[in-house]
């Protein structure tokens, strides 16, 4: 174990075996290369020759370099190749029987200081190693695909590893330009610990026909800035892969979370198994092909938009961020606005705030000053909401409080005229209970922007039962024309993007809570091996735990799973008065500006 890790085997030359050779044998690496069909070995060759001659083309090797890396790489049928391996990592397919049937060939193979790692991204690598001849050299080295370009790669100790061989595939990590992250033995380990429960609720949703695929998979990437929509992922890893993880994730965590939605089962048992199969909650141009192609389920596009109503002017309530926001998207998009506040002060300041925000869209040259001069004359500050009487559009953007909301509602019933179309920002509470307060809830309908407005594109758009077809047509026609992204849902907690995001959030912290692992290591493997732009921790800091805190109580009290219930450090925190980056402490500490 205290050799140099010069030799490496590889066995299971797949997609992920692939990746894993090419970045080993291109860090100076001898690889072996070990996989009982001959089609995927010669597969294999044939990927390591594109991606270098792609190195070449791109002059980030020279040609002799490749021929170098290429005559590194040798390829096997038999598992007997692995007997001068230094290390051996095996990526066979995701069942203890197969992982089982190596590890105990390779204890007649290899010599006993050779480290033996799982590639396994769900099942125990201690019940694995506990079937070795040598449990102290086997561990778990879970890497993330595309291998090439995700950083993260797992270390996972069982209780029999000998420290010396953690502390090898370590170094190896690291030599391979990677961030290794230690963490102990559980099914999911720490990102896919996290990013399997989203996906599964990600299914779940699609399957209730809650909202389309195109919709959900649009509303995480636009509203998280998330690298790929869940069900797109799901299609990516494999659906089959997916309903594996998840199911050794449910026997070892009894969270319904976990439970494999019904709907992997029946899309595993078809054949339909994503991009590999060229069929999986899309359909692609062929099996192997990330190229989506129209199927039955494809939305016709635009076609919809008629039959809305005309909107020329929109009313504005609030006076906050996300108040000030909206009003300036709508100004940007040439519509008259009226800004009211609870005073004509407050409405000025709310102005003056978005004339700061076109003064810098300016200096970055994203405007003209004329631009922003004709915008700001689209803007008319009012201390009182009987300013609406003659828009057609009244949004409101008040504090998230049902009973403030309602009240307001219903004086927007008796201020705006008929046919204006009332819109709630909310992004928790039941639109139908705003609709209920006037005595014309056919005209009421939700809008969720996020913050901060004029930049984040995604807006949901919450229908309620009640909702008017005409009203929606006119919301999405409005949508799309101040250039942004809509997405249809029910009106149900969390819609699509708070329904999915927090309850991840909320298993980040139980994760924590069971000293599983530390913040820095949880947020570390969500960027680096999730492609997320911030760590989950990060992101509560920035939502602020109080938040974070009420909209997880409203999705346990709306859908009565025991595994949406919040963690009771966010509680504690919450308690305590630790809400994150605007009190200065949160889940970590931040200077006062």
């Amino acid at each position: 174990m205290d050799t140099p890790l010069s030799t490496i085997a590889v066995v299971g030359l797949g997609t992920m075996g692939t990746g894993i050779a090419d970045v080993l044998v291109r860090a100076g690496r001898e690889v072996i290369g070990i996989d009982i069909s001959d089609t995927a070995a010669a597969q294999a060759v044939a990927a390591l020759e594109a991606s270098t001659a792609r190195a070449v083309a791109r002059e980030r090797i020279t040609e002799e370099e490749r021929q170098d890396v290429l005559a590194r790489f040798r390829t096997f049928s038999d598992l007997q190749a692995a007997a001068e391996a230094d290390l051996v990592i095996e990526v066979v397919p995701e069942s203890y029987e197969a992982k089982q049937e190596v590890f105990r060939a390779l204890d007649g193979i290899v010599r006993p200081g050779t480290i033996v790692a799982t590639g396994t991204n769900a099942l125990s690598v201690t019940r694995l190693a506990a079937d070795s001849a040598h449990p102290e050299r086997v561990l778990g080295l879970h890497f993330f695909t595309p291998v090439q370009a995700m950083k993260l790669v797992e270390v996972v100790s069982s209780v029999l590893t000998d420290p010396r061989a953690v502390d090898a595939v370590t170094r190896l990590a690291l030599d391979l330009g990677k961030e290794p992250v230690a963490v102990g033995d559980r099914a999911g380990f720490i990102a896919d610990g996290l990013l399997f429960g989203y996906l599964n609720q990600a299914a779940a949703m699609y399957e209730a026909k809650y909202a389309s695929r195109e919709d959900i998979d649009a509303a995480m990437k636009l509203g998280c800035g998330l690298p790929m929509g869940p069900l797109a992922l799901l299609d990516l890893i494999g659906v089959d892969t997916a309903r594996t993880v998840l199911e050794a994730m449910y026997a070892d965590s009894h969270d319904r979370l976990h439970a494999p939605a019904p709907i992997l089962k029946q899309l595993s048992e078809a054949g339909l198994t994503g991009r590999k199969s060229g069929r999986g909650f899309y359909t692609y141009e062929a099996p192997g092909s990330g190229e989506v192609v129209r199927d039955a389920l494809t939305p016709l596009g635009a076609a919809e938009a008629a039959g809305g109503r005309e909107v020329r002017s929109v009313g504005v309530a609030g006076s906050g961020t996300m108040a000030s926001g909206i009003a300036e998207v709508f100004a940007k998009a040439g519509y008259q606005v009226v800004l009211a506040a609870r005073s004509q002060e407050k409405a000025d300041t709310a102005k003056a705030r978005i004339a700061k925000s076109l003064a810098r869209s300016v200096d970055k040259g994203r405007m003209t000053s004329e631009a922003r001069d004709a915008t700001l004359a689209l803007i008319t500050p009012a201390g009182t909401l009987d300013a609406f009487a003659d828009v057609d559009l009244a949004l409101e953007a008040v504090a998230e409080d049902l009973e403030v909301k309602q009240e307001l509602f219903a004086r927007l019933d008796k201020i705006c005229k008929p046919g204006a179309v009332l819109a709630t920002t909310t992004s928790s509470l039941p639109v139908v209970a705003c609709a209920r307060a006037t005595s014309r809830p056919q005209d009421v309908i939700g809008m969720h922007f996020f913050n901060p407005a004029p930049a984040m594109k995604l807006v949901e758009i919450v229908r309620t039962v009640l909702t008017g077809d005409d009203v929606h047509a006119t919301v999405r026609e409005v949508t799309t024309k101040i250039r942004k992204h809509p997405v249809d849902c029910g009106d149900r907690a969390g819609f699509i993007v708070n329904a999915l995001l927090f309850p991840y959030l909320n298993n980040a912290i139980k994760m924590v809570e069971e000293h599983y692992a530390t913040l820095d290591d949880i947020d570390a493997a969500m960027k680096l091996g999730g492609g997320y732009p911030m760590g989950p921790f990060e992101l509560l800091d920035v939502v602020g735990l109080d938040v974070s805190l009420a909209i997880e109580q409203v999705l346990h009290r709306e859908f009565r799973d025991p595994g949406l219930a919040p963690a009771p450090l966010l509680e504690h925190l919450v308690a305590a008065g630790c809400l994150g980056r605007k009190t200065g402490r949160g889940f970590r500490e931040y200077a006062r500006r």
